[in-house]
């Protein structure tokens, strides 16, 4: 009889409610959870888009070499940006037309 009453009491103690009700005490004094994972995400998302824009840079500049040996390779046009932009030292490049 009394292996029964502790089996009920712990099935009672352990029941959603008693739960909540003692993590909804316990939380104000938890650590607070760390920024350490998305600091990292960020950078690495940061870094990769820096070796992206380098390499496809690069590869733009060996096209152009390869159709015109020893000439300037003028500047290339921002890939996800389609608006006006301006260019402090060198020539922009004509306009893009519009798209239909």
């Amino acid at each position: 009889m009394a292996s029964h009453l502790w089996r009920k009491y712990a099935d009672y103690k352990y029941t959603k409610w008693e739960r909540t009700f003692l993590w909804d005490m316990v939380e104000p004094y938890t650590r607070p959870k760390s920024f350490t994972p998305l600091v990292t995400l960020y950078v690495a998302a940061f870094y990769t888009g820096v070796i992206g824009a380098a390499i496809t840079e690069q590869l733009y500049k060996e096209k152009y070499w390869e159709e015109h040996p020893g000439q300037e390779v003028p500047l290339m046009r921002p890939k996800f940006y389609g608006g006006p932009w301006r260019v402090i030292r060198g020539e922009a490049l004509s306009p893009m037309p519009p798209n239909k």
